[in-house]
């Protein structure tokens, strides 16, 4: 049995032992009762099963009990039945509380030593509605990332959401260096500030910028006022939600089809087509090169859509065979993720970082 699936099995044994006492209890009182003929109360019987049950005694008994019919009888079969379902389920409870701590305690440090070995990687601040849609993507393109968020239960739901692909988190307060640190964001490639609030992802963008200068940051912003605040303060790129929902609806208004078949490429899990981009190291066989004399179409299965150049930042779309590739032009591409994969750890790209 995994690891992952034994919290699951404890929960669900300490459920069963829970409904088992539960229905033990209720029939313990309605059967005094019924044997009463209601000349006890339901708090008398009630509290009758109590001390029968945990075994207490006490010395006390019900009024009569000796009287009436059978009734000393079902205390016998009450007794040998609810001690032993009360015993289980005192035992469950132990082992669901000590060995979930037990496993909590090796799961996080296990998660910390992953992490501790992460390099390249994204921190995605806030896994809440946005948040979760990127972790979706990160995961479905392979990038190495830590997933960061105050809440536990949005984190456990990350983690049973992506359960085979073990998906690192970390529970704290995305703003804190301390947090960020243990995230690796000095060794970090990027992070991703998407709190539903425009300060927590301010004091992020800042934070990261200050941690890590080389940072790529992408922030979130939800007022409009805060996109030119959040790029000053080192966010590489920011994201308006009202802005891109806003394009959304106008592209499925008056070019369906085009957003239909984005969405599908997406969404598609035997293929996994995406648009990625790649950059030329200036070390790489493919420098001074003619796109035609490069294996991206034929052995990699991969579209060549546009290309970047390092100098001017012109965009070179839908580039010919005669294409001469050049030392750090960004490479647009489309193709299956694992082609892509591939080719970043090529000897083309060894040292692209992209």
């Amino acid at each position: 049995m995994e690891e992952e699936s034994i919290p699951s099995v404890l929960r669900r044994r300490l459920l069963v032992a829970g409904v088992l006492m539960v229905v033990v209890y209720a029939a313990g009182t309605l059967g005094y009762w019924i044997l009463g003929h209601g000349r006890w109360s339901i708090s008398d019987c009630a509290y009758m099963t109590v001390i029968s049950l945990t075994t207490v005694g006490y010395g006390e008994t019900l009024a009569g009990l000796h009287e009436v019919p059978y009734a000393r009888l079902f205390t016998s079969l009450l007794l040998v039945s609810g001690a032993g379902i009360a015993l289980y389920f005192v035992s469950v409870l132990t082992t669901f509380l000590v060995e979930g701590e037990f496993l909590q305690l090796r799961r996080r440090r296990k998660m910390k030593k992953k992490i501790g070995h992460l390099s390249d990687h994204i921190i995605v601040c806030g896994v809440g509605g946005t948040g979760k849609h990127v972790i979706e993507e990160l995961v479905e393109t392979r990038w190495p990332f830590v997933a960061i968020d105050n809440d536990p239960e949005r984190l456990l739901r990350c983690q049973e959401t992506h359960e085979t692909d073990d998906v690192p988190t970390i529970q704290g307060d995305a703003t804190d260096d301390n947090v960020l640190i243990e995230a690796g964001i000095k060794r970090a490639y990027g992070v991703v500030a998407s709190l539903p609030d425009d300060k927590g992802n301010l004091y992020i963008v800042i934070t990261a910028r200050g941690l890590n200068p080389s940072l790529r940051i992408v922030a979130k912003a939800v007022d409009p006022l805060a996109v030119r605040k959040l790029q000053v303060a080192g966010a590489n790129a920011v994201i308006s939600v009202n802005a891109i929902g806003g394009l959304r609806m106008v592209s499925e208004m008056i070019r369906p089809n085009v957003v239909t078949f984005l969405d599908r490429m997406m969404r598609d899990k035997d293929k996994k087509l995406r648009f990625e981009e790649v950059t030329i190291p200036p070390n790489s066989p493919l420098v001074n090169t003619r796109l035609a004399e490069s294996d991206f179409r034929k052995e990699r299965n991969l579209l060549i859509v546009a290309a970047r150049n390092p100098t001017t930042n012109e965009y070179s779309y839908s580039p010919g065979p005669q294409f001469l590739l050049e030392a750090g032009m960004t490479l647009i591409v489309i193709g299956e993720t694992e082609s892509v994969q591939r080719l970043r750890q090529s000897r083309l790209f060894a040292e692209s970082g992209g």
